[in-house]
């Protein structure tokens, strides 16, 4: 606009805010900023270099493979990574393991599990049937004597607020959200919902970044909440403040809700119910990165009898700190729990009731889920918040990948095209390739180099 009309510099103003309500709008327009030409330097070498890209690569593949079909420095890369992810399972040679668990009865009639740890030398591992059952019988019938009693306090400290990437994994764990939709449910809640007896408001800040900065006011008001909700003993001695990773553009602060005291269920009948998820997901995570620790009793058992050891393990809630408000999920499974342990000083005897060995074998990497998709991008440098969805999401529509089950399989045509790009272009799509010129972008936007 500012070209198109030959505006003055002094005429040429921006304003910018990161969430959509009255005070955050007003204070925009209040101290707007001159137009920063290396934020536009930058973002013309970026659409120019995808072009060349794109543009150059695009052709190729209609004359080699068939008509219709796409190609791009992030895009490519990110179909590399699925199909690169496949040939490590499919050339994966799992190895056999054992695993042996203990019932353990006390004195006292009370009982536990225990597992297979090692020898007098250390941790050591079952390979193979052999193995194990020299262990069990070893121990059969043979008095088993309770060796080192560690005790312990463990904590936990909460995640750190949603940036773009962790909300879309987070989302797809809980509610098994594509990006796409985590994405348009975010952009709905940052522009703004009708709310009964407000008018419309945004309810979260820009959903697009990768920092982790929170505002003071922002904090304040979290712990406001916390100390009405919960008590003063639920905030940590001191505000925490949390540090964006080095190559993090820091453009924006992190996703939290515009207002913490609007809680989820003061807003819920004005919601969808996608809408309605992902704001008490956002909401939660933020009111719980700001509270304090969670904290356990610990307790670990080391059991022996002839010569190998069996070892349980334990932790006992004791302050609950921020999981009262959130716990955030995991990509694998849940981790096994042992049965709750008994109150031991060490001299006790105990009896094995009963001993179950199990055959393993070691499992190939997983298949990207969307998530961890992302996830992986964001590691390697490559796209940025704003690209996320609209990669995974652009890989699927040119069925250069399926999915099936939740995870990400390369077709046949992505194998074709990708090990085509690998052979004429490896320099293009390869990971670092990407993610160095991300870093010259970001450069650029310094003002250190020139575009």
């Amino acid at each position: 606009i500012k070209e198109l009309f030959k505006l003055k510099d002094s005429n040429s103003r921006r304003v910018t805010f990161n969430e959509i309500t009255k005070q955050a709008v007003r204070s925009g327009i209040a101290s707007p900023r001159d137009i920063d030409i290396d934020l536009v330097n930058a973002q013309q070498a970026r659409r120019i270099l995808d072009r060349i890209v794109g543009y150059q690569l695009s052709p190729f593949l209609w004359r080699k493979v068939k008509r219709g079909l796409s190609a791009g420095r992030v895009q490519s890369v990110a179909t590399r990574l699925v199909v690169d992810r496949e040939n490590e399972i499919r050339a994966f040679v799992p190895e056999e393991y054992w695993s042996i668990e203990a019932l353990l009865a006390t004195e006292d009639g009370g009982t536990f599990t225990a597992r297979y740890y090692g020898d007098g030398s250390g941790k050591a591992e079952l390979k193979n049937e052999e193995q194990a059952m020299r262990v069990v019988n070893a121990v059969t019938g043979k008095p088993i004597a309770v060796g080192e009693i560690k005790r312990g306090k463990k904590k936990r400290t909460p995640a750190p607020p949603f940036i773009t990437s962790t909300l879309q994994q987070e989302a797809s764990r809980r509610y098994s959200f594509q990006s796409r939709r985590t994405m348009k449910a975010a952009q709905e809640l940052y522009e703004g919902v009708d709310i009964d007896g407000l008018g419309a408001v945004g309810l979260i800040t820009y959903m697009r970044t990768d920092s982790l900065r929170i505002s003071a006011e922002a904090q304040q008001a979290a712990a406001d909440y916390v100390t009405g909700k919960y008590g003063a003993e639920y905030l940590p001695p001191e505000r925490r403040n949390y540090k964006s990773k080095k190559n993090a553009q820091d453009a924006h602060e992190a996703i939290r809700p515009s207002m913490p005291a609007m809680t989820p269920e003061r807003v819920k009948s004005s919601l969808t119910a996608d809408q309605y998820k992902l704001y008490r997901l956002i909401w939660s995570r933020f009111v719980a990165c700001q509270m304090s620790d969670a904290r356990y009793d610990a307790v670990q058992i080391d059991a022996r009898c002839a010569g190998h050891a069996f070892r349980a393990s334990d932790q006992i809630l004791k302050f609950s700190g921020f999981t009262a408000v959130y716990e955030e999920g995991r990509d694998d499974e849940a981790e096994e729990r042992s049965s709750s342990l008994p109150d031991l000083d060490g001299s006790e005897r105990l009896t094995a009731e009963k001993q179950e060995k199990a055959q393993h074998f070691t499992q190939p990497p997983a298949r990207y889920t969307e998530a961890t998709l992302v996830k992986a991008m964001e590691e390697r440098g490559v796209g940025r918040p704003s690209t996320y969805a609209s990669i995974v999401a652009t890989i699927q529509d040119r069925e250069y990948v399926i999915k099936k089950d939740k995870r990400l399989w390369p077709t046949p045509l992505g194998r074709v095209v990708t090990e085509l790009m690998i052979e004429r272009f490896r320099d293009i799509i390869d990971v670092e390739f990407t993610a160095n010129m991300e870093h010259q972008l970001d450069e650029v936007e310094a003002g250190k180099v020139g575009w």
